[in-house]
């Protein structure tokens, strides 16, 4: 199984190549769809920043919006700013059906974690609605997520976290209250497979962080013991 696992994996890359040659996204050089010169000038994300939600300008302890609410995820780290061929990459992921990028963009996320340890024992990837992911044809969470798990070996869990809600996509909210608003009871845990569990909630933007705040809320209903957050990027 294993080798065959690896047979579909190289015939896939092969598949990419030929119909879609690596172009680097940032600077267009042919091989990669990141590029070593362009992967090390990335916008990288450094403290200080809040403790719990990642947003930088802080001075390192909690933001004044942390500081008033203690409850939901655990915290969040993002190892880019949503800047430049980082914001290029995200876009082709997410909306361009670029789905071989995903690994190169978890590589970056495992490379974060080595210096920067994220507590979790599951990555769970932040759900799309039914309806959406029909029209998408894929997550990219998921996509990250299962890279992810082949880079650091822990299991990924996709059937207990849904969305239940069919709210607007969160680009499409103006404020941080429309965001937070937008997702009220949007996620559920469908059954106790995380009860007990630390996890790793993936995803590939943290905006405002309203989302992963929803997805946290409602694991911990069902039991999680730990909720932190990794995002590729986050906006600034």
């Amino acid at each position: 199984m294993v080798a065959l696992s690896l047979l579909s994996s190289q015939l896939q890359e092969v598949v990419v190549d030929l119909f879609f040659p690596r172009r680097c996204l940032g600077c267009g050089r042919l091989g990669s769809f990141l590029c070593d010169d362009c992967t090390r000038t990335l916008p990288r994300l450094f403290p200080p920043f809040c403790q719990k939600c990642g947003k930088p300008g802080s001075s390192g302890g909690f933001c004044p919006d942390c500081w008033s609410s203690q409850e939901g995820i655990d915290g969040v780290r993002s190892p880019f700013r949503l800047e430049g061929t980082v914001r290029q990459a995200v876009h082709a992921l997410k909306y361009d059906n670029l789905r071989a990028v995903a690994p190169y963009l978890a590589r970056l996320m495992r490379n974060y974690l080595q210096s920067n340890p994220v507590p979790g024992d599951i990555l769970v990837p932040v759900p799309l609605h039914p309806r959406r992911l029909r029209q998408r044809g894929y997550n990219q969470s998921v996509l990250l997520a299962r890279e992810l798990s082949k880079l650091i070996g822990l299991p990924v869990i996709e059937d207990c976290l849904c969305r239940s809600k069919n709210s607007l996509p969160q680009v499409r909210t103006t404020n941080v209250e429309e965001r937070r608003n937008n997702v009220i009871d949007a996620f559920i845990c469908r059954n106790a497979k995380l009860a007990g569990a630390g996890v790793m909630l993936i995803d590939d933007v943290c905006t405002t962080g309203a989302t992963l705040e929803a997805c946290a809320s409602a694991l911990k209903k069902g039991g999680t013991r730990t909720v932190w957050g990794l995002t590729l990027a986050r906006e600034v």
